[in-house]
């Protein structure tokens, strides 16, 4: 049986039935452990599934974008963690772009002391935050606004971003895995890729209970960033599989 078709039939158990151990996916494919652990880390790199100790499971698909209330009550304390140490990555005058997200508005409390940034967001919480708590400049996108995320997005938003020249840019992400940062919403493809484009260096912000989730969006590929920040509840098995890419991997608290 070619690598294909193992991928075809473990896509299809896992399915089925939700979550599947290693020791049936080689009985029921007649091949051995490593064989079947080489094609689980390679549906796990393409986002299709998810290892978990002794076995494999779906991944999870992300149908739409959470609140901003809903997230803000969720991981605050490895977001406060993932906040502090990306703070201790910005040089002085730098100018920085924080997307929308509560984890970048942990980051934006980490510099609101600082008065050497430029700080570009299409966060209303992240530009209100600065406006009344820092001596940071701010620039805010514009664009279409999304009254659940408090945020804008859209064409005109990216738009409004391709004239900058950004030093270091921190972007949010609902779900994200080996393939890179996928969302449910369309409109926010073209905010994060249009940054990415401008910056000098990318940074991924993300709690790990995002981790191995998926949308119907890739916005990024995983090689466009230069570093990602996580959280210490990070599996094993997704460190050593991200650790061997090429950004680099720092876990927060």
């Amino acid at each position: 049986m070619i690598p294909v078709e193992r991928h075809q039939q473990i896509l299809a158990l896992v399915a089925d039935r939700g979550v599947v151990s290693i020791a049936e996916l080689t009985e029921r494919l007649g091949v051995s452990h490593m064989t079947i652990r080489r094609d689980v880390q390679k549906l796990e790199e393409q986002g299709a599934v998810l290892s978990v100790s002794g076995g494999v499971r779906s991944a999870d698909r992300l149908a739409a974008e959470p609140s901003h209330l809903t997230k803000s009550a969720l991981y605050n304390e490895e977001k406060r963690a993932i906040g502090r140490t990306a703070a201790r990555q910005i040089p002085r005058n730098s100018c920085i772009y924080l997307d929308a997200g509560t984890t970048t508005l942990a980051l934006a409390r980490e510099v609101v002391d600082r008065d050497d940034l430029l700080v570009v967001t299409n966060d209303f919480m992240v530009a209100n935050l600065l406006m009344e708590a820092s001596q940071c400049r701010v620039i805010h996108t514009g664009g279409t606004v999304c009254r659940e995320n408090r945020s804008c997005v859209g064409e005109s938003a990216a738009r409004s971003l391709r004239h900058l020249a950004i030093d270091i840019a921190f972007i949010s992400a609902s779900c994200w895995g080996p393939r890179g940062l996928f969302t449910p919403d369309e409109d926010k493809v073209t905010v994060k890729q249009a940054v990415s484009e401008v910056s000098s260096k990318r940074v991924l912000l993300s709690d790990s209970s995002k981790y191995n989730r998926i949308a119907t969006f890739l916005a990024l590929p995983l090689e466009s960033f230069d570093r990602v920040v996580t959280d210490t509840h990070l599996s094993e098995s997704a460190r050593e599989l991200l650790s061997a890419g090429s950004c680099e991997l720092v876990l927060a608290g």
